[in-house]
């Protein structure tokens, strides 16, 4: 019962990395083109 329980629990663990580390890139993704975009409009100016 503990083996399958620690199994469980290390997908639900790595599951998680994935989820955080793909919600990381969104938001890099996001900040790189509010980034982006300030400097157009600063140029604009």
């Amino acid at each position: 019962m503990k083996r399958v329980m620690m199994t469980g629990l290390t997908l639900l663990a790595l599951a998680a990395c994935e989820t955080i580390d793909g919600a990381g890139q969104d938001l890099s993704t996001a900040g790189d083109a509010l980034s982006q975009e300030s400097r157009e409009v600063q140029s604009d100016m």
